[in-house]
């Protein structure tokens, strides 16, 4: 098949897996494996050797450096906190103890040599990233137990590829004329070269964008091309200790604290999407099916000692004695799904190995599928029912956020409340919150935006966000910021004031304007008036025509459904309506709700 038309399939198959697995709900590197299988060993359709021959193996991993670039992006110090102590004994204790038991499930149980278990003993210290990032998402998670598993995955990534560089070292040197002191000096140059070499490319690029020596529009061209650079300088020197590079030039930038972080961030979580699917495409294609017909009953072995028997030891004597809870221990003992990087370096050096006679290399790639199909099903399926078990997540339905606090937004919260819809009221200003405290409210007083609020805000327990402070501008900037981490369609601003022709904002800026399309002033003018806010529930008897034909001036915001999850639009006219509670502001001149009966509310 003709290489562009090659990329093309790659680039439509492994965005459409992830498109289909967001609207299963499902993990997207399940179907971007089946349909790499699909695709090449099954119906032979794509064999990427063929079509990209020597250039296969760099574009994979430069792809790979691009990944963990951009976790390293995440890694703000100021992001730890609790979870520091945790993070350094799972990279410290873990890591080493980590390479020790996954090589002796490697030996013992998929039965293959020790120099092959030593290599592949230290990949196996990794934790996909770009995997546990959607679960946590998807669970809700609570804040410590999602910052430790999140850090550890990226910092054990470039360890886990620099401890199979050791190993492999080593085998080299016993299997060539190299000497073991040759190969050592030669490990620890490549160690020294990735700090400074990404240590200065980080500094560097820090110090470019603070002084304006790089316009706008060029920065994220030159920040990848800087990226490729120093991957390219550091692997020249010890191959793979580019990852280690990269990596640490992303936690430089991450901590610099630059104007344009955020738009980096997010240009580079759009690049690893589209590099994640062509990645996993492509290996999972260039798989043959001779190669796992070599797969066997030990294989099945091999992946219960890594889930069962590795990986929670490794977690459960690393965290031994810490102040981590036994709950959140034991939750990060059984979660462990790997990813693409175990996936790339295995079939990396499961080459290099074969070439030097090393009998069982060529097992390590399919090996590192097997593990991968595994762990992603089985604690992607299972993260959030058991976190929601033991209480470190959010079992209801998600909640709403309204940044803002005066007398209705304090109202429309306790109906929402007493509708059983998590709410949380956010004011930077501490008497605007009183009556909110006086209701039994939940509270935070505090800019929505700042860190505090990061760090102390359960954030992925919210689904909605409702900008209704008594500043159109500063609506605005909520919904733009935000946005991105919630998604355009999850949050909402207040219509502005007098807002037409030349002062009407971009598209690109802000977020969705309720249904009704009231300002703030209308909201708090009708509340003085006597307006309230009702939650009216729908029935075969009384129906949302009967509700409107009764309420032909009330203002809905929107309805909570059967599950209760709040939506802020009105109810589709071709969908079912009963069950459904409309949530509206209706006049004072309106009878009080008694039972759900034909022409009445209830409250």
């Amino acid at each position: 098949m003709d290489p562009v038309a090659v990329f093309g399939l790659v680039g439509v198959i492994g965005v459409g897996a992830q498109w289909i697995a967001w609207r299963l709900r499902m993990p997207a590197i399940v179907l971007m494996l089946l349909a790499g299988f699909v695709v090449g060993p099954v119906t032979g359709l794509l064999d990427p050797s063929v079509a990209f021959g020597d250039l296969l193996q760099p574009m994979i991993a430069l792809a790979v450096a691009v990944i963990l670039f951009e976790g390293g992006l995440t890694l703000d110090f100021k992001g730890l906190r609790d979870a520091q102590k945790g993070v350094l004994r799972l990279v410290l204790i873990g890591a080493p103890l980590g390479w020790l038991l996954s090589a002796l499930a490697v030996h013992y149980g998929a039965g293959l040599s020790w120099e092959v278990a030593a290599v592949f003993g230290g990949i196996l210290i990794v934790t996909g990233p770009t995997v546990i990032a959607p679960l946590l998402r998807q669970a809700r998670l609570k804040h410590r137990p999602a910052a430790l598993l999140q850090w550890e995955a990226i910092v054990n990534d470039p360890f886990g590829a620099l401890a199979a560089v050791l190993a492999y070292e080593v085998i080299s040197a016993l299997n060539t004329a190299e000497t073991l002191g040759e190969a050592a000096w030669h490990l620890v140059l490549g160690i020294i070269v990735a700090v400074v070499v990404g240590g200065l490319a980080g500094v560097g690029i820090v110090q470019a964008f603070r002084r304006a020596l790089v316009p706008e529009y060029m920065k994220v061209p030159v920040l990848f091309v800087t990226v490729l650079a120093a991957f390219a300088a550091s692997d020249f020197v010890l191959h793979e200790s580019g990852l280690l590079a990269v990596t640490f030039m992303g936690i430089i930038i991450a901590n610099a604290r630059l104007a344009a972080y955020d738009e980096i961030r997010r240009f580079k979580e759009h690049a690893t999407v589209l590099l994640v699917s062509g990645v996993f495409v492509l290996l999972a294609a260039n798989m043959s099916m001779e190669t796992l017909a070599l797969l066997d009953w030990r294989a099945v072995l091999f992946v219960v000692l890594i889930v069962l028997v590795a990986r929670p030891l490794t977690v459960m004597i690393s965290l031994a004695g810490s102040d981590v809870p036994l709950k959140e221990r034991a939750l990060i003992a059984w979660i462990g799904p790997r990813g693409v990087v175990l996936v790339a370096v295995a079939g990396l050096f499961g080459e290099q190995l074969v070439k030097l006679g090393i009998e069982g290399a060529e097992l390590m790639a399919p090996l590192a599928f097997v593990l991968v199909a595994v762990t992603v099903v089985l604690h992607g399926f299972s993260l959030a029912p058991l976190a929601r078990w033991i209480g470190l997540a959010e079992s209801g339905p998600p909640g709403l956020l309204i940044a803002g606090a005066s007398r209705w937004t304090v109202e429309l919260a306790k109906v929402l409340q007493e509708a059983k819809v998590p709410v949380l009221l956010a004011d930077a200003n501490w008497w605007r919150l009183r009556a909110a405290r006086e209701a039994g409210l939940p509270v935070f007083q505090g800019d929505i935006l700042s860190e505090a609020a990061e760090h102390q805000v359960e954030l992925m327990s919210y689904g909605l966000i409702l900008a209704a402070s008594d500043n159109d501008a500063y609506n605005t900037l909520i919904c733009t910021d935000l946005g991105p981490e919630f998604g355009r369609d999850a949050v909402f601003q207040l219509a502005r004031v007098k807002e037409s022709g030349r002062a009407t904002l971009p598209a690109s800026l802000g977020g969705r304007r309720l249904d009704c399309d009231a300002t703030f002033e209308d909201f708090a003018k009708r509340h003085a008036q006597g307006w309230t806010f009702r939650a009216t529930k729908l029935t075969e008897e009384y129906t949302l025509d009967d509700w409107r034909a009764a309420r032909p001036d009330a203002l809905l915001l929107g309805y909570i459904s059967g599950s209760g999850r709040l939506r802020f639009e009105a109810p589709k006219e071709d969908r079912p309506t009963t069950g459904l509670r409309l949530i509206a502001m209706v006049a004072p001149q309106e009878p009080k709700d008694k039972a759900p009966t034909k022409k009445q509310d209830t409250a």
